[in-house]
Formats: structure tokens, C-alpha cells, sequence
């Protein structure tokens, strides 16, 4: 696959920098440092514009 094709960004809570192949706007991902789900909230000149997705663990009454 070439590196034209992929795209970039960057983690907004660890910084790492992210290389990933086509996505679309709203698809998650998790980031491979921090292991935070990430939202593609808009993608500018191949670079993507990434966004924390608030994960609601369940209560089980415990």
C-alpha cells in the first residue's frame, strides 16, 4: 500500500502521532499508545482532526 493513501493525526490525550489508512468522518479508532477511542470528527488536507470519545462503563449495582 503507498503513504499517499494513508492519512495523519494525532492523539488529543498522548500526543502520539497516528498514520492510518482512508477513513471517514465519524468512523472510532483506538489510539495504540494510550488506548483511548478516538472519533474522526474531520479530515483537512489528509491530516485528521481527532476527538476522545467518552466510553460509559456500565453499573452492575456492585
Amino acid at each position: 500500500m503507498s503513504t499517499a493513501a494513508m492519512l495523519t493525526g494525532a492523539c488529543p490525550e498522548c500526543e502520539t502521532d497516528l498514520t492510518v489508512p482512508p477513513v471517514v468522518q465519524g468512523e472510532t479508532l483506538s489510539c495504540p499508545e494510550c488506548m483511548l477511542t478516538l472519533r474522526v470528527e474531520d479530515i483537512q488536507d489528509g491530516r485528521l482532526v481527532l476527538q476522545m470519545v467518552q466510553v460509559q462503563l456500565r453499573d452492575w449495582g456492585q
